[in-house]
């Protein structure tokens, strides 16, 4: 039974980490798609996608490595009809998993 607990505390911990990089992304498309803004999103994207999997949250460390991907196509190729708005939603997708698994962790908490 502790070992649960320990392991949900670090999954919460990893949680409001999740939510701080998304909330970094967020603010990163939004700003000028400079080849330092695109590697901070490939950053954000391969931390997520690599945490994400640790602790269970198969749909952020999926989300995360197609955002990544997609990044490092933009920083490629340069904008492609479609790149950016495959971009946008998958940080869409990933701020609703994180907000989701957040209120489950929440609801879990109170139980």
């Amino acid at each position: 039974m502790m070992v649960d607990l320990e392991l949900d505390d670090l999954r919460r911990e990893f949680l409001a980490e999740a939510d701080e990089k998304v909330r970094e992304l967020q603010a990163k498309l939004d700003a000028e798609q400079s080849p330092e803004t695109l590697e901070r999103l490939t950053y954000l994207a391969h931390q997520l996608k690599g945490s994400g999997g640790s602790y269970g949250f198969g749909l952020i460390s999926t989300d995360a490595a197609e955002l990544e991907t997609a990044v490092e196509q933009l920083a490629r190729e340069g904008t492609t009809p479609g790149i950016d708005d495959r971009i946008q939603q998958h940080v869409f997708s990933l701020r609703a998993e994180v907000d989701r698994r957040m209120k489950e962790f929440a609801v879990e908490v109170s139980k």
